[in-house]
């Protein structure tokens, strides 16, 4: 943002010197009051901004009157006068109508409405809006179009500038949407190959295999093909147990990914000394937090590691591949959960007991290696995409807040 004297961002496209003007919203924008009932019906939500009703997840009433919606022509600013505070604000690509509920702001000529798209989603607008809704909580603000009208903003008087600005960040979220959406397809298709290829309930092989391999999958305790171990907590009230550590100490808040090669907490050499440093390639299983109410996560030691109380340690052991057990409790999560899963305790906490003496299906050596290696990719390429797709969001973030006064 910008400094009261300067009146101008950190940052601006080549050409631009001239000062941003102040102005109240109220002299952009007129509020619009027309009513149709048969155009398409738009929505407004904080994540999507407007978007076309039929788009959405949530159910329409078919029987609801539209006889008092709102027109809306493209252009128009739109926005949920209960969750303007939240940024439910955006400038409509679509012609349509929206329910009563929603204000529709149009804009002379002035505007350019994807600049004014950026511009009130701006975390001191929103802040300013919060202060002059009117209610007494929350839940029951309301931002009428008048005191959205007396809120003052800082803008370019070129409206060129503004095409720029906007369309700028129009191609950054044209940008992000890709990337997001090759992510969600390679989780999708993670999902369905973890399926495949790992046998169902009542059979010994797989739906998918990789050529070359027919015999059937040989049923094996866990304990068999694996050793165990744990770990506890320093105690706190020694700080050489802790400060400037450097061994690696996990605990259930570090289990957050399939791969773990750092963690919140370092323990010195003395706070190891009376635990197990596990080495690279072991598991680590969470077995008592409340995160086991939806998952039972598990990762793979990327780095030597000690671990506390409610981490359990699976060290593979002789034709046990450590890639293909990691991906084989990620196919089998929520049964295991279900079946493991403490119940009545104080404290979600999984049977850890048992686990050990689970059965199950396992192929040859060199098959586990193909399946553990193929996921071990794929894994990785998901990791890669995930971390385009922030730097992207961080990027934007940050020009948001230095390309706008």
């Amino acid at each position: 943002m910008m400094t009261e004297q300067a009146k101008v961002p950190a940052i601006r496209f080549a050409g631009f010197t001239d000062p941003w003007e102040q102005r109240k919203l109220g002299e952009l924008f007129e509020e619009s009051d027309e009513r149709a009932s048969d155009r398409e019906i738009l929505s407004v939500s904080v994540a999507n901004g407007i978007y076309p009703a039929s788009e959405s997840d949530r159910e329409t009433n078919p029987g609801a009157s539209l006889a008092n919606y709102k027109i809306v022509h493209f252009g128009d600013v739109v926005y949920n006068s209960m969750r303007m505070w939240q940024g439910a604000v955006d400038a409509s690509r679509y012609d349509g109508i929206v329910s009563p509920a929603y204000v529709v702001a149009r804009p002379n000529s002035e505007v350019y409405a994807r600049f004014f798209a950026r511009l009130l989603r701006q975390p001191m607008l929103l802040k300013q809006y919060q202060q002059v809704s009117q209610g007494n909580s929350k839940d029951t603000q309301v931002l009428k179009f008048d005191d959205f009208a007396s809120i003052g903003i800082s803008m370019p008087a070129s409206e060129n500038e503004q095409r720029r600005i906007g369309g700028f960040f129009d191609r950054l979220d044209s940008l992000i949407t890709l990337h997001q959406r090759k992510y969600d397809k390679l989780v999708i298709f993670k999902k369905s190959m973890l399926e495949k290829m790992f046998p169902k309930d009542g059979e010994s092989v797989p739906e998918i295999r990789f050529a070359g391999f027919t015999d059937p999958w040989e049923q094996r305790k866990l304990s068999e093909v694996a050793t165990f171990g744990g770990g506890h907590t320093p105690p706190m009230a020694d700080p050489d147990n802790y400060e400037d550590g450097y061994v690696l100490w996990v605990t259930s808040q570090d289990v957050k990914s399939n791969y773990l090669d750092r963690t919140t907490t370092q323990i010195t050499e003395k706070g190891a000394k009376e635990l197990t440093l596990y080495p690279a390639g072991s598991l680590v299983m969470v077995t008592r937090s409340g995160i086991l109410r939806h998952t039972l996560p598990v990762a793979e030691l990327r780095k030597p590691s000690t671990v506390n109380q409610d981490i359990r340690v699976i060290l593979p052991q002789g034709e046990c591949c450590g890639e293909w057990l990691l991906q084989f409790f990620i196919s089998h999560n929520k049964e295991l959960l279900l079946e493991f899963g403490k119940t009545g305790t104080t404290v979600e906490s999984v049977d850890f007991g048992k686990i050990k003496d689970m059965l199950l299906y396992m192929p040859s050596t060199v098959e586990q290696q193909q399946i553990g290696d193929f996921f071990a990719k794929l894994d990785s390429l998901i990791t890669l995409h995930q971390r385009k797709l922030e730097l992207l969001q961080n990027i934007k973030k940050s020009l948001l807040d230095k390309m706008f006064v």
